[in-house]
């Protein structure tokens, strides 16, 4: 939780949530989401240009796996332990229960598992071994194209 709370202040002190993850003004449609989930579903890969840079897609789901379910599964998590309901027992009744707040403890971890599983896979997809070695590196080096 201490990692992710560092994570959410570095992003808005250094302005990566501003510039790199909300969605700029002209992207803010339905035809350009539409566009942009079609290219996924036909797996195009991504040009030199849009390869750097997070799409429509990208920064809708990054938003939301960062500011409302990973606080949902720690508030959920939290809602299930006695000693925090005992200190907090309005944090479980605001859930419906604690068998509630298992359940949606659940999807929400399922939610995060499956955005894991298609991340990895669409950056297998977009090339491995180029993203990999600029993720290590940080320097862009190589094809964007080798795989």
């Amino acid at each position: 939780m201490l990692t992710g709370l560092v994570y959410v202040a570095a992003g808005f002190v250094s302005g990566h949530f501003r510039k790199d993850l909300l969605p700029r003004g002209e992207e803010v449609s339905w035809r350009a989401l539409c566009r942009t989930i079609a290219s996924h579903l036909r797996f195009e890969r991504p040009s030199a240009a849009e390869a750097w840079s997070y799409n429509l897609l990208q920064r809708l789901s990054y938003l939301f796996v960062i500011f409302a379910l990973f606080p949902l599964v720690i508030w959920t998590g939290l809602a299930m332990s006695p000693a925090f309901t005992s200190a907090l027992p309005e944090s479980v009744t605001l859930l419906g229960g604690r068998q509630s707040a298992r359940t949606i403890h659940f999807f929400v971890a399922v939610s995060l598992l499956l955005f894991l599983l298609v991340h990895v896979g669409m950056v297998w997809f977009a090339g491995f071994r180029s993203r990999m070695r600029t993720m290590i590196t940080g320097r862009i080096d190589g094809s964007l194209e080798d795989a």
